[in-house]
């Protein structure tokens, strides 16, 4: 147990205010003038991305603890109430921040290059009777006017759609309310003949009145709502898993509402109207000032040849271990192999099932599905592999948030293909990312193992930072094949002697090994441990790490978005640093290193250092022990500890501020890894011209797929 004095409520960051300074770090990268115009506008859109989702499952969820009364103070000492009350005043300065970037920055710059969002004032004559009959023949049959009163109650507004709200007046002057949709099956932006652009929810508004015959409209307000996005059934009762989460996916439409976005400029007894009829208080009120919701305006590239406003995409490279090499199962042969992807290609993994489908050597394949994309050449993959005969068995985790539906089409698929299907474990999210190819080689079977630190996502694979390794080491293939069999079986694992998985012993290996490096300081001895990951807020990690700074270990941190240690605190956590990157990629990989008293340790994983992922989710962490891989993720955690452009040092009261970069080179470490990939490449293939590489994905991606997502 760890000292009281560490469990101080004054030494925890809160939660959800710790995101929110995230976000803030996203949004501050639309104001970074060093980033391409397009670039700027993707991350504005981003920050409000990420802000949805937060309303939808952590605002959603604290206020379902003051519905049902909770005083329970978090690690920070906040009740429930108090946080509510801290979240609403942040993001109401936050949107503040976010109109300035769009009326300040995007705009005038946009309008500079010829792009020019017009209202109904700056109509020409032309672009009127244009509109007017874009209307009746594209728009009119699509709308649905949706009235109210004693007979037709108020309608279930969607989640997230943009909608106009009207105060109507009949004949006899009786007000009357109603809601129009905005249709989000047509393009938001409508170019006009006289070159100009407007949004179609400016259209709707100007012909509204012939929506409602007889009928005046009085007053109207563009809006938008979230609802509450979790899920909730009682997965021990369930009898069929796939059917409860289909079911309990139709509850998630009908969420109670947690925000209403409205125009600033809404009448007063229209916005009342709607937050009586929503439910919702004046907190949850979020006046724009301007257009609502602004994910526009990463479309503008769309309508325009901007390009050169963007950042040139990135090409993923054939991994430098890959290179030359055209059998991959021959490769993994000779030696264990290191992806970082982007910079280098995802398709060797997607090849690893593919070519295991086709090769009548391969006897089985072994797979679990976090989150993978909409046209998945893996499932595919794996389809085809049960054709072949193959035995394949794939564990699809049904429960992972806001893509379960995807995940439940593909599990079907993946069933009717004939391959065994096991829709995650009661009570847990099966969140490591792992896949076993058995094949029967020239001297005998062996396992071939694929484990990463992201999903097999071939879309997200461009834009997340994440590392891959491919290994047949015969320990580690028997330990996979053992948490395999336990997730497929009944029973734990076996010891295992390479692999620690949780929720069985991940918690017990990581605070071993924090303590490891106290006991090491204590002695006397160099201890450090550098750790990089996308959150950290286990109270029991964070108090362990307090301890060991307290024991002399310097701790170097790297921690992408929530944090809820403070670091510099004199006595208890001078000598831990934390910084997030926050670039033009997701930095998602998670590394770990011990200095272990020069008998160093790297692990990579699935886990961040969080409740959920050490006690109620299977999750991996598998050790590097090849001395020229171990080289190179000291020399990639380097290059993160050196990073003088998209670095953010956090203070110990939880606010963040550049790395001051006077007297040091000038390094943006995910420029630095996709130059070097590139760099490598060329080389190879300077030398090798008839070189066999794996083709880089070309995938289309949206620019919204780069966000926080719950993971």
């Amino acid at each position: 147990m760890a000292d009281k004095k560490w469990q101080d409520t004054s030494l925890f960051m809160n939660r959800e205010m710790s995101w929110l300074e995230f976000n803030q770090r996203v949004l501050n990268e639309a104001r970074d003038p060093k980033n391409p115009l397009l670039e700027r506008a993707k991350f504005l859109s981003i920050t409000l991305s990420n802000l949805d989702e937060f309303f939808m499952v952590r605002v959603a969820g604290v206020k379902d603890l003051i519905h049902e009364d909770s005083e329970k103070p978090d690690p920070a000492g906040l009740t429930p109430k108090e946080q509510f009350k801290q979240i609403a005043a942040r993001i109401h300065v936050m949107m503040e921040d976010v109109y300035s970037v769009y009326h300040r920055i995007l705009i005038p710059h946009l309008k500079r290059e010829g792009f020019r969002l017009v209202t109904e004032h700056g109509l020409k004559d032309q672009d009127r009777e244009y509109l007017g009959h874009l209307f009746e023949t594209e728009l009119y049959p699509v709308l649905t006017p949706m009235a109210v009163d004693p007979s037709r109650p108020f309608p279930l507004i969607l989640n997230k759609s943009l909608n106009i709200a009207l105060f109507l007046k009949d004949a006899e002057g009786e007000r009357h309310f109603a809601t129009v949709q905005s249709p989000s099956v047509l393009p938001r932006l409508v170019s006009l003949p006289s070159g100009s652009y407007i949004l179609l929810e400016d259209v709707l508004t100007l012909f509204m009145g012939q929506l409602f015959p007889g009928h005046t409209v009085e007053k109207s307000a563009y809006y938008r709502i979230t609802r509450s996005g979790d899920l909730s059934f009682q997965e021990e009762e369930a009898t069929d898993l796939l059917k409860e989460m289909e079911k309990s996916l139709k509850q998630r439409r009908r969420g109670d509402a947690v925000r209403l976005e409205i125009s600033r400029d809404a009448e007063e007894d229209l916005v009342k109207y709607l937050m009586d009829a929503l439910e919702l208080g004046k907190q949850d009120l979020y006046l724009c000032d301007g257009p609502v919701d602004l994910s526009f305006i990463t479309r503008v590239s769309k309508v325009m040849p901007l390009e050169f406003l963007k950042k040139p995409d990135l090409i993923p490279q054939t991994p430098g271990d890959l290179l030359g090499k055209e059998d991959l199962y021959a490769a993994i042969r000779e030696k264990d192999i290191l992806l970082s992807h982007p910079y280098e290609s995802f398709q060797p993994v997607v090849n690893f099932v593919e070519q295991a489908a086709d090769d009548p050597k391969v006897l089985a394949i072994k797979q679990t599905l976090y989150r993978v994309s909409g046209n998945s050449p893996i499932v595919q993959a794996l389809s085809r592999a049960a054709d072949n005969g193959k035995q394949v068995t794939v564990l699809v985790e049904v429960k992972a948030r806001f893509d379960e539906e995807n995940n439940i089409q593909w599990a079907k698929k993946l069933e009717k293909a004939g391959c065994h299907v096991i829709y995650g474990l009661v009570g847990l999210k099966t969140h490591c990312k792992l896949t076993i190819v058995v094949r029967r080689d020239e001297d005998r079977i062996r396992r071939y193992v694929h484990m990463g630190t992201g999903n097999y996502n071939d879309v997200t694979a461009r834009l997340y930072t994440d590392i891959g390794f491919f290994t047949c080491k015969e320990p580690i293939g028997a330990d996979a094949s053992a948490l395999f069999n336990a997730l497929t079986g009944y029973g734990d694992p076996p010891d295992m002697r390479k692999l620690t998985a949780a929720p069985l012993g991940l918690r017990k290996k990581f605070l071993s090994m924090i303590r490891r490096e106290a006991d090491h300081a204590r002695a006397g001895r160099k201890a450090h441990i550098i750790a990089k990951m996308n959150s950290l807020l286990d109270p029991e990690v964070i108090q362990t790490l307090y301890e060991a700074s307290g024991a002399g270990v310097q701790i170097e941190l790297i921690v992408r978005g929530i944090c809820t240690l403070r670091p510099g605190i004199p006595g208890v956590s001078e000598n831990i640093t934390v910084r997030s990157i926050v670039g033009w990629l997701l930095e998602h990989s998670r590394i770990f290193y011990f200095y272990n008293d020069g008998n160093e340790e790297y692990y990579l994983s699935s886990a961040d250092w969080m409740t959920r992922n050490l006690d109620r989710r299977v999750e991996l962490l598998f050790p590097i022990e090849d001395e020229r891989l171990r080289e190179r993720l000291w020399d990639m955690l380097d290059v993160y500890l050196s990073d003088t452009q998209k670095a953010r040092l956090m203070a110990s009261d939880g606010s963040y501020a550049k790395v001051d970069g006077r007297g040091r080179p000038v390094v943006n470490c995910q420029e630095y890894f996709y130059e070097e990939a590139v760099e490598r490449a060329h080389a190879y293939q300077q030398e090798n011209v008839e070189e066999r590489v794996f083709i880089p994905l070309e995938a289309e991606t949206e620019e919204n797929e780069y966000k926080d997502q719950e993971d």
